[in-house]
């Protein structure tokens, strides 16, 4: 008995340390790449011409993302029909973390002067790059996350192993902040206003790229798939059908939109907030104490996340948890550039953040057997493709936001904090803590109003399926 806990265990630690490198990387893409491309990637003495590129760059990005909304559900179909020695999910989370890694620390350069010499070929380069990066790294976040049902059936039980990694998923998230700034500096040549220059933004890949990917090997040296017969199909699901089995999953379709309006609140003020500690605070090493504050918050808060539930419900800590990112919003909105007034604010909206994903992820994951109840037929990878496909849209929508902001403000190039007028840093601010606000109480009333599916019932559901699986598959 002790033999399997303790399996149980280095699964759970191995697992942990696939997504600590998985969020590296996710965070490197989503926050930090649109510091670099608008401070660093074109810096010319033309301003206007730097603008416009930041705005095809930015252009390109949400154009390639939205289109993933139409592959991303086929990625997750084809990881279901996979089918090899090492497991179903691994092949791909080492694969997809390989070629993700290289593909982002060539755009965290200019290609070789390509921006300047030729940039329409850059911009195809790019583009392609970007595409092939977005795939690969769809296809490891989709396989990842799809091993939370494929270990257990019990939602306690996936809240414990959920929770694991979601503490390595805000450890490898938060330590991003702490350390991009030291490491882009430290490599720099020019400080460049605290933002550094291209040598420091290269390193920071390199380096974040390469944590990424050992994390990922890891997690398919460590990891296994439980082996039942809810897991089995009689037939596989086609192409034809990937949208249709989506369709007809209405709780999983509310989950998905809900957590999508949130998250364009949420991912706005995590974008904005380097150039908020550059521009309007003035110091951007600060971002390395909110990065430490971070990480002690957030695992406290995941560590939390069992007894949480059982003593609260979901439904309970997802609407708590919005309260806390208002009251955290309002604050800020008011810190000026009191820089412990302003910690103290980004620390508590960064709080309740990984128990919303937490509660959201396990509403998603207990959708797999909903929908095997009502449509007949179990699909892990194709439900969860839905979770990194909501991150993803969001982390489009509004990185063109911040990118096309900083350029309207002025928060592009050689800027500094000096050079921003009262009136842009005032608009900043609006579009920075306002609009979020708005995003996150729409969110609330969707999951209040139209979520259904709690703990209580997907056990019923769970103990249904064990009663009916077998005659239902046929």
């Amino acid at each position: 008995m002790s033999g399997n806990n303790g399996n149980k265990l280095m699964q759970r630690i191995s697992y942990a340390c696939g997504t600590f490198g998985h969020d590296i990387f996710y965070m490197m893409v989503s926050t930090y790449f649109i510091m670099f491309i608008t401070s660093n990637l074109f810096n010319t003495e033309d301003q206007s011409h730097n603008e416009y590129m930041i705005g095809i760059i930015m252009t390109v990005i949400l154009v390639i993302r939205v289109a993933e909304l139409f592959i991303d559900p086929f990625i997750g179909n084809t990881i279901d029909k996979t089918n090899t020695r090492w497991g179903r999910f691994k092949p791909w989370v080492i694969v997809g973390g390989f070629v993700a890694a290289l593909s982002l620390a060539i755009l965290f350069t200019d290609l070789g002067g390509l921006t300047t010499s030729n940039p329409l070929l850059y911009l195809i380069i790019f583009a392609i790059l970007y595409l092939v990066m977005d795939i690969f790294y769809s296809a490891k976040d989709v396989a990842i996350w799809s091993m939370v049902p494929a270990m257990s059936f019990d939602s306690k039980e996936r809240e414990i192993t959920a929770t694991f990694a979601r503490i390595g998923s805000v450890f490898g998230a938060q330590l991003v902040t702490v350390m991009v700034i030291p490491i882009v500096l430290f490599f720099s040549k020019d400080a460049n206003g605290g933002v550094g220059d291209a040598n420091g933004w290269l390193a920071f890949a390199l380096i974040g790229g390469g944590v990424s990917l050992l994390g990922a090997v890891i997690l398919g040296l460590g990891t296994k798939e439980q082996a039942s017969a809810l897991r089995e199909n009689k037939k596989e699901t086609t192409f034809k059908e990937v949208f249709s089995i989506l369709g007809k999953n209405d709780q999983l379709m509310w989950i998905a939109i809900t957590f999508l309006i949130f998250c364009f609140g949420q991912d706005l003020v995590n974008s904005f907030q380097m150039y908020y500690f550059a521009y309007i605070l003035g110091d951007s090493t600060y971002l390395s104490f909110l990065g430490i504050i971070n990480v002690i918050i957030g695992l406290l808060a995941v560590a939390l996340f069992p007894i949480l539930t059982t003593k609260f419900k979901r439904r309970n800590l997802f609407f708590y948890s919005v309260v806390i990112m208002i009251i955290a919003l309002i604050i800020y909105a008011f810190a000026g550039t009191n820089s412990v007034l302003v910690l103290i604010a980004a620390g508590l909206f960064n709080l309740p953040q990984p128990l919303v994903f937490l509660v959201v992820l396990m509403t998603i994951t207990d959708t797999v057997e909903y929908g095997q109840l009502k449509i007949g037929h179990r699909d892990e990878s194709l439900i969860l493709s839905i979770r990194p496909l909501v991150n993803k849209l969001s982390g489009a929508v509004t990185s063109a936001i911040v990118g096309f902001t900083a350029v309207w403000v002025g928060m592009s190039g050689k800027a500094t904090a000096d050079s921003i007028t009262d009136s842009n840093k005032m608009m900043f601010e609006l579009i920075m803590f306002a609009v979020p606000i708005v995003f996150m109480l729409i969110a609330t009333l969707l999951y209040k109003t139209k979520v259904t599916l709690t703990e209580e019932k997907h056990a019923e559901i769970v103990k249904e399926l064990e009663r009916t699986w077998k005659d239902i598959s046929k």
